[in-house]
Order: C-alpha cells, then sequence, then structure tokens
C-alpha cells in the first residue's frame, strides 16, 4: 500500500499525524510529523503530510481572490513556543539556569509539560517544537546532576528566594513513600510502611518546604526507615548548607519522638509538632478538673506536656491556673497547645461511631479482620472496650501542638496557625506526585534515584513560582498555553512565521507570569 496521512491519538488528548504505509497487513510509521491540540493545528500538520506525500499539491489559499496562486505554500514546522518560552523564563528568574546545561533543563520542561520517562521525552519535547538533544545526553545528564553538585546549586536558589519573597522563619517538612516497579529489594528499595498498603520495594522522600510550600530540601532514605528517623538529616543538610540556625519547624505527629525534639532543640532550633490525642488526658488533667468534659467552640488551653516518660507532678490540678512553660522553668516538659472545634469534634465522633460499628460488627462474628480499634480478648472472648470507646469520645474535637518557643514569643493562636501552614507541604508532595509524576520509579542505582529527584525538586520549584505568580494550577497553566503554536511556512522561496492568536484568558494568564527579567 501508498504510504498515506493517517491521524492517531495519544494518550495527553492531542491527536498525532504520522506519514505511515501498511505492508503485509501491519502498518510501518515512516515520519512521526507532530501533535495536534487544536482544530487548526491538525489541518496544518495533515496538510504538511499531503504536500510531503504530493509535493506541490498542499497550497494553503491565503487568497481569496479568482486569481490562482503564484507559488505554492507549505507549512514546514509548528511548535509551542510560548509555553516553552514562559517555563524557560521562570527557570531563568529562580537563577536555575547557574546549572548551564540544556539537556537538564530539557528533562525539567518535559517533567513540567507531560511527565514520562526519559526515553518518552524525547517524543513530548518533539511534539512541542524544542531542538532536542540526543536521548544519550539525557542519560549522561543523570550522571553530571550528580558529579556537579546540580542539587546543590538548585537549592542554593530556592534558598535565596525564599529569603527574598517569603523568608524562612518557617519551615515545613514532612514525608511521603515513591514506589518502584522492581521484583528484589537492594540496600536502598525497601519494602516498608506503606500507607497505601502497597509491598512494593519503595524509598522514604522527605521535603522541607517554606511557609508557601516553595521546595528548599529533599531528601532521601531506604524504603524501610522511619519517618521519625528523617527529619533531623534533613533540617542539619539545610542548616550546613546555608548556615542558618534561626527558624522555626513544623511538622505533623508522625515526627513526635523525645529524641527528635531533644536533637531539635540542641540545634538551635524552634519548632511546633503535632501531638497524639493519646497525651491530652494527662496534659488537660487540670482543665478537665475544673471544667469537666464541656468546651466552647475554640477553646485554647496553653499547658505542658512531659518531655519524655516522666510524668508531671499530679498536684497541679489543685490550682487552676495552668502553667506558663519556659525552657528554666521546666526543663523536663515542652509547652502544649490544645484546641476545641465543635466542628472537628463531630468529625471525630462521626469517625469513632464508624469504629464501634466495625468493632461490634467483628465481636459478633460479622467480619474477621485482624486486628480493629475497641476490640479487646477477655479469656477465650473478644470484648467491646467501653473504656477506651467512653475515653475517646471525652476527647474527640481536641488536637494538640508541642513547641519549644515561649508565650512570649508566640502566642498560642499563632502556633496553631502555623502548624496549620503544613498543608502547603502535603500540596507540594500531591504535586510531585501527580503533576510532576514523580512515582512510579524505573530507576535502578542510588545515584540515578537521587538525579531523578533532582529534577522533580526543580520542576517542584518552577511550578510553585508559576502558580504563586499566576494564581491558578500548573495543570492550568499547562492546559492554556500548551495549544498556543506557532507556524513557520513557506511560500515560494520566502519562509515566514505565524505567531499564535492569545485568547484573553492566555493573556491574562501570561501577563500574570515572568518574562525572564531578574527580581
Amino acid at each position: 500500500m501508498s504510504p498515506f496521512v493517517r491521524k492517531v491519538p495519544t494518550a495527553s488528548g492531542a491527536t498525532a499525524v504520522q506519514i505511515a504505509d501498511k505492508t503485509g497487513g501491519r502498518y510501518r510509521i515512516v515520519e512521526h510529523l507532530g501533535s495536534a491540540h487544536t482544530p487548526e493545528e491538525l489541518a496544518a500538520l495533515m496538510a504538511l503530510g499531503r504536500d510531503k506525500l504530493y509535493p506541490g499539491q498542499g497550497i494553503l489559499d491565503f487568497d481569496h481572490t479568482d486569481k490562482p496562486a503564484t507559488a505554492p505554500a507549505v507549512v514546514k514546522s509548528s511548535r509551542s513556543q510560548v509555553i516553552v518560552d514562559t517555563i524557560r523564563a521562570a527557570y531563568q528568574r529562580l537563577g536555575f539556569d547557574t546549572v548551564d546545561d540544556e539537556a537538564f533543563f530539557q528533562l525539567v520542561l518535559a517533567r513540567l509539560i507531560e511527565p514520562t520517562s526519559k526515553s518518552d521525552s524525547v517524543r513530548v519535547l518533539s511534539e512541542l517544537g524544542v531542538d532536542v538533544v540526543h536521548r544519550n545526553t539525557f542519560l549522561t545528564c543523570l550522571k553530571r546532576a550528580r558529579d556537579h553538585n546540580y542539587r546543590d546549586q538548585i537549592a542554593a536558589k530556592c534558598f535565596d528566594y525564599s529569603v527574598a519573597t517569603t523568608g524562612i522563619s518557617l519551615l515545613l517538612y514532612d514525608v511521603t513513600t515513591l514506589y518502584f516497579e522492581a521484583e528484589k529489594e537492594d540496600s536502598l528499595r525497601k519494602v516498608g510502611y506503606s500507607k497505601e498498603r502497597r509491598v512494593d520495594p519503595q524509598i522514604v522522600v522527605g521535603l522541607l518546604v517554606d511557609r508557601t510550600g516553595f521546595p528548599l530540601e529533599i531528601g532521601c532514605f531506604e524504603g524501610n526507615k522511619a519517618e521519625t528517623h528523617t527529619i533531623i538529616p534533613v533540617i542539619k543538610r539545610f542548616q550546613d548548607r546555608h548556615q542558618v540556625s534561626d527558624m522555626v519547624v513544623a511538622a505533623d505527629a508522625g515526627m513526635l519522638s523525645s529524641k527528635n525534639l531533644k536533637e531539635l532543640d540542641d540545634a538551635g532550633l524552634r519548632f511546633i509538632v503535632g501531638s497524639r490525642q493519646v497525651k491530652a488526658p494527662h496534659d488537660l488533667a487540670t482543665y478537665f478538673h475544673w471544667n469537666g468534659e464541656w468546651a466552647d467552640d475554640q477553646t485554647v488551653i496553653d499547658t505542658i506536656t512531659p518531655r519524655g516518660q516522666k510524668r508531671l507532678d499530679p498536684h497541679r490540678t489543685t490550682t487552676r491556673s495552668e502553667p506558663v512553660w519556659d525552657a528554666e522553668s521546666f526543663p523536663d516538659a515542652w509547652r502544649a497547645v490544645w484546641q476545641y472545634r465543635r466542628k472537628r469534634a463531630m468529625r471525630d465522633e462521626q469517625t469513632l461511631n464508624l469504629q464501634r460499628n466495625r468493632a461490634i460488627s467483628i465481636i459478633e462474628g460479622d467480619s474477621q479482620p485482624k486486628s480493629a480499634r475497641f476490640v479487646k480478648t477477655k479469656g477465650a472472648e473478644k470484648v467491646f472496650d467501653e473504656k477506651a470507646y467512653d475515653r475517646a469520645m471525652k476527647l474527640s474535637g481536641f488536637k494538640g501542638y508541642v513547641t519549644n518557643i515561649p508565650k512570649t514569643i508566640m502566642p498560642a493562636r499563632e502556633v496553631i496557625g502555623s502548624y496549620h501552614d503544613l498543608w502547603h507541604v502535603e500540596q507540594s508532595f500531591r504535586m510531585s506526585k501527580t503533576d510532576l509524576n514523580a512515582r512510579p520509579m524505573f530507576h535502578r542505582t542510588r545515584d540515578a534515584i537521587e538525579a531523578h529527584l533532582t529534577v522533580v525538586f526543580t520542576a517542584l520549584g518552577v511550578a510553585r513560582f508559576m502558580q504563586d505568580a499566576s494564581g491558578v494550577s500548573l495543570k492550568k497553566i499547562i492546559t492554556t498555553l500548551r495549544p498556543l503554536r506557532e507556524f513557520t511556512g513557506v511560500i515560494g522561496d520566502q519562509e515566514i512565521t505565524f505567531a499564535p492568536d492569545i485568547p484573553p484568558a492566555a493573556r491574562e494568564l501570561l501577563d500574570a507570569l515572568p518574562t525572564g527579567q531578574s527580581p
């Protein structure tokens, strides 16, 4: 069969245009012409394909008079220059071009546009109209990223940007896991705790961001490493890299361990860490003694909590006032701030009742899971733990925060507000796993994995910068700007480039984004 032009839908929702032929019942791609995201792009690429197959016949009729065209007009190329220039401007505005490596930028660009494998990044970049480096150059780029400490250079620029904009007085830390499609473990990729209950080898990734979610440091750990053992190495690396000490670190209750808090305190750092609800009865003993179980909505109790196993003075409940924490007066305690919210109480009680129903179902033999809350064994029987249930209901609505910041420096409600900024780091993790598609990972060696995380870390910085500047999501930025393509055509012996028409929504977005000048 003679070659022909065909249209093929792609996974990204575009339409690939190819010149193909069919031999022996099998299709063979002769040439990939590009991918179209609009009807206009599709028409142009189809015209290009027809002109390649039938030279001289692919005429674009620019003259709508009765006069015949004096020369054939053909589309030579098209490119999504607007989105490429916009991302490059953001990259340069952050100072990331200190890494003088076009292949590295192209990996970051592909990660932002359509996250995929290193090999498939060539396709993504080709569809954008980028002059793509060779696939082998991408592989050697990962080696250069390690040998020339690209992450150190990028992290330094992230620090400079955060200091100049948000400031680093409050840093947020959290961890996630990235899994691998691999059958065997090694020294880094190990099976460990997974919130998704996966049994694939994984790594643990720690991310430190400023209070807006802008990335500052990333750390890679063995897949079976406890979350509590990751925060100190990442914080110390950040301190050593930038020689800073005056900052507050906020982390969720998963980071709460007496060893962690002591090390943070010994390093001269201030911290705000989520407390565990099991500590509430002891921390709030004075409050419950004088007020019973009732609390008004938004009630805040500023008190103390033990640093370790040693219990606090049991006689402190004889006075109604809560102790005012400072390091000298309470060397064996930290400051604890507890807040009651009625909305949280309603949510907690709903969850507890669901757990109660599940426990009763297990006791009555309707369900046979390995374990469940409020089920205890008494002799040979399973019985409902009424005391544990009542205790949990009593504490519903209370949320605690542990800190070493005195009340004279930070009021209780500011402690709570600072902790609640943690959603920014969770948002950054969600972006790295979805918009930037950091997983699953297919690299095998630690060097390649670390280099991949450097690309993701850099892309996350560019994405957060663009989102903060425009006020819209990365996905919205890409879907708005990617279809804007410029076309280069040839009429006779003259080459003409046609700029894309910029719709109002895209123009408003471009006006909000950087143009590449230094801040």
